[in-house]
């Protein structure tokens, strides 16, 4: 019987077990932690985003980086295979706002359980706490023949498929380890990045309003002249800059930005009141006016604003909380409507690794085939997953991305 081995026990590594299986090959994973799925565990805040319930067809634009490259492994495992693989499994699942399909319990574990079940049909052997240092290739280098572990042991297979993870949350084992293993057996590494990453900024009172979430919102971000981005949606700021899932969002765009990145070129703008026109904020403000003429300013900014917010905001337009409405010139008032519609911010950085979602960059997809995920440089050689140079937004996409690639190269390996 022809053995596989899986490198990596994660979202990539399970599913890609578990279709190499199903051709009935004798099935193998090494994963260097004490279990499985360590960051699936924490993915989606412990509730684990599983995929996006949005019409195939409509999916790959949701990837940031050679969506194309997905496009044959996709039409054979989508999105809503994912949905009815798990069902069948045994696991409930549900679709939430924004199209995004989460265990109707909750619970990532049950997701891990899950895939482990399906492993433990097909007889997959898992062992644990076990590090592969090297792969091993045939006497002419070409093929790939089997991996050697940290303890010195070789173990030989007939198609090894390395799902070792990206860069993010290392404490998981995404440690980039996997992309040394590629680098041996010839492969181009693009740079990797944090993506889906939270904005450091350099406005000190980001840390007055930790905590503060802001809905429907509307945020453009601009490189000098150029807008590189435009979104709507939920906006957090922390104790350092911004999150929420609009920024996250918002960081797939900085892959072609990274010298205007590190040289402070970046500005956020938010329009607090998307939904009305500037001229429609002014009557807003005339009629709040009008009606509380001698109350204090910041009363009434709490009637337009977040509590929280007001004296942030006041800070920023340079009017006293205690100043009278009847004492707001015209000058102030149209300063007031400026920074609500169009409030810059400048971006410093982003956070690192431990606190991006996924990786940018990864094995260069123009080295391994789309079809199968077998390595052009050495055959009987598999990636799946974060390894690649594939990365997408927000909201499911990414886990799709490793159902896919894991599944493809599970099934190939097997073949």
């Amino acid at each position: 019987m022809s053995r596989v081995i899986v490198v990596g026990g994660g979202a990539a590594g399970m599913m890609a077990a578990i279709s190499a299986a199903q051709e009935g090959r004798q099935v193998t994973i090494l994963e260097k932690n004490e279990k499985l799925g360590k960051k699936l565990f924490i993915t989606g805040k412990g509730r684990c985003n599983v995929t996006s319930a949005c019409p195939p067809e409509e999916f790959l634009s949701h990837v940031v980086s050679n969506s194309r490259f997905l496009f044959s492994s996709f039409s054979r495992f989508n999105n809503e295979d994912m949905m009815h693989f798990l069902e069948k499994a045994g696991l409930a699942i549900k679709t939430e706002r924004g199209q995004r399909v989460f265990p109707q319990s909750d619970k990532s574990s049950d997701v891990i359980h899950v895939l482990k079940r399906e492993c433990e049909k097909g007889k997959v052997r898992i062992l644990y706490h076990e590090k592969v240092t090297e792969l091993l290739f045939d006497a002419e280098g070409k093929r790939c023949r089997g991996v050697r572990l940290e303890n010195g042991k070789n173990m030989d297979a007939d198609a090894v498929i390395l799902a070792c993870g990206g860069c993010s949350y290392a404490s998981t084992g995404s440690d980039g380890e996997g992309w040394h293993l590629a680098r041996s057996a010839g492969h181009k590494i693009r740079e990797p990045q944090p993506s889906l990453v939270p904005f450091e900024m350099e406005e000190s009172w980001c840390k007055d309003l930790m905590g503060l979430t802001l809905k429907n919102i509307s945020m453009r971000i601009r490189a000098e002249k150029k807008t590189i981005y435009e979104g709507f949606g939920e906006f957090l700021f922390t104790h350092f800059g911004v999150s929420g899932p609009l920024v996250l969002t918002a960081s797939t765009c900085f892959g072609s930005y990274q010298k205007e990145l590190s040289e402070g070129k970046l500005y956020l703008y938010l329009d607090l009141k998307p939904s009305l026109t500037p001229e429609q904020v002014e009557k807003r403000f005339l009629r709040e006016f009008d009606t509380y003429r001698n109350k204090n300013i910041s009363n009434v900014m709490e009637r337009l604003l977040p509590r929280r917010m007001v004296p942030v905001f006041l800070n920023i337009v340079n009017i006293p909380e205690d100043r009278k409405v009847r004492e707001i010139s015209k000058k102030e008032r149209h300063r007031m409507i400026d920074e609500m519609k169009n409030l810059k911010m400048h971006i410093t950085g982003v956070r690192g690794f431990n606190e991006a979602i996924v990786t940018r960059g990864g094995v260069s997809v123009k080295e391994v085939d789309p079809s199968t995920m077998e390595s052009k440089k050495k055959k009987n050689l598999y990636f799946a997953g974060e390894m690649l140079d594939l990365d997408a937004v927000t909201g499911g996409y990414n886990l799709q991305i490793a159902w896919t690639t894991g599944f493809a190269a599970g099934k190939n390996a097997g073949k």
